[in-house]
């Protein structure tokens, strides 16, 4: 793969990996806007004058290049325009990657992008675009549809399904005018779609959407991020409880597909896992750490932990199925328990689901106040607390099944 700077644009970069450039001249003339083919109309909304002026400087960069003029080869071209004010990204100018097997609409999707001051990189296949967005990490993909090999549908499923690309939004470029494509495109998780041929400002306006919309996707992320990893701090600051949590989240979603509970509501105890005891950072040591049994007073203190918890993840939307466990995991069936004294099904479903989990990890874990149980002592005990009216008897015995076909 050969790199270069571009003459004619102070900021362009071209990355080649084949076709000659100068075997795409043919396709650039007076009525078509950089590479139009012959069967496609765009409407680029751009003075003839200055379609003309970027032509000559397209042509001259590419005649003047010393590039491999091997015919059989193909292009793969990274432009970065001028820096323009409308696009509206001033401090980090967003790359677009432009998939299309056909030359000519790479091209022509390059040209308008890069007028609009985006980075835009250049496939010509599934495999090449795949390749490409683990080295390039673009902020947004124009996937052409029919495709040899792997076509667009395959390349958005792929890169929706990893979660270090989930987020990177798709606009799907097709002549598809058909609904069941459209449909299909929708389940592999397209976020646009536009039909050739498309308009420049409709492109711009879409494009802009949506990379705002994925930047503001990767604040939340990273806020939430932010909150696991207070979280992992709280535990590492108790070392008694050890992989607390990430015991809790392998027995979570092992008991949560036990009970055929849905992806929304496994996801949501997974993370309750790590989020049930993050309001612990408010808690002082000398009650947090403290080995002996803690004074009435203390334990008023230990029990506002909840309510902390609650208020740090309140304002992030994604975290709306996870406060439930975060308030409400020591909650009991007959009302004794805090913060609320809810009873029996007042208290939220995943919530039992997890203090269940919670103590069942406990009971078989070592502390430096106890021994760890066995599965049957621990089964044992939380039986024992079920007759008394602490947890949910139903849920109980469901637990106690799925502890046992574990065994087994």
């Amino acid at each position: 793969m050969t790199q270069w700077k571009s003459k004619y644009i102070g900021s362009t970069e071209q990355i080649v990996s084949g076709l000659n450039p100068s075997n795409n001249i043919n396709h650039i003339g007076s009525n078509h806007a950089l590479g139009l083919n012959k069967g496609e109309s765009y409407s680029l909304s751009l003075s003839e004058q200055k379609v003309m002026a970027k032509e000559t400087e397209v042509l001259s960069y590419w005649i003047n290049s010393d590039i491999n003029k091997t015919e059989n080869s193909l292009v793969s071209t990274t432009v970065q325009a001028e820096r323009s004010t409308m696009n509206g990204f001033d401090c980090d100018v967003p790359k677009i990657l432009v998939v299309d097997d056909h030359p000519g609409s790479r091209m022509t999707a390059a040209a308008l992008l890069a007028m609009e001051g985006y980075e835009v990189i250049e496939a010509d296949s599934g495999y090449t675009a795949i390749e490409l967005v683990t080295q390039k990490q673009p902020d947004l993909l124009l996937l052409d549809v029919m495709m040899p090999g792997m076509d667009g549908f395959q390349v958005c499923q792929l890169l929706k399904q990893d979660e270090h690309t989930r987020l990177i939004p798709v606009i799907f470029i097709t002549a598809l005018y058909d609904k069941r494509s459209r449909i299909q495109g929708i389940e592999a998780g397209a976020d646009d779609f536009l039909t050739k041929p498309f308009d420049r400002l409709e492109l711009a306006a879409r494009v802009k959407s949506l990379i705002r919309q994925k930047r503001l996707n990767e604040d939340l992320d990273h806020a939430e991020k932010v909150l696991f990893s207070i979280a992992r701090a709280i535990e590492s600051r108790d070392p008694n409880t050890g992989d607390h949590c990430e015991r809790l989240v392998t027995l979570g979603e092992a008991f949560a597909q036990f009970l055929n509970l849905s992806p929304n509501q496994i996801r949501n105890l997974t993370w309750g896992g790590y989020l049930h005891d993050i309001g612990k950072v408010g808690i002082p040591d000398v009650v947090l750490l403290k080995h002996d049994k803690l004074t009435p007073e203390e334990w008023d203190i230990m029990k506002k932990h909840v309510l902390m918890g609650e208020k740090i993840c309140q304002p992030l939307r994604s975290m709306r199925g996870v406060i439930p466990i975060i308030r409400h995991h020591h909650e009991r069936w007959d009302g004794s328990g805090y913060p609320d004294g809810l009873k029996e099904d007042e208290i939220p479903y995943l919530a039992q689901v997890f203090q269940i989990i919670d103590i069942y990890d406990a009971l078989t874990s070592e502390r430096p106040y106890k021994i760890a149980l066995s599965q049957e002592e621990a089964l044992r005990v939380m039986a024992e607390e079920t007759a008394k009216g602490w947890r949910n008897p139903k849920l109980m015995l469901q637990f106690t099944e799925f502890i046992l076909s574990r065994q087994q």
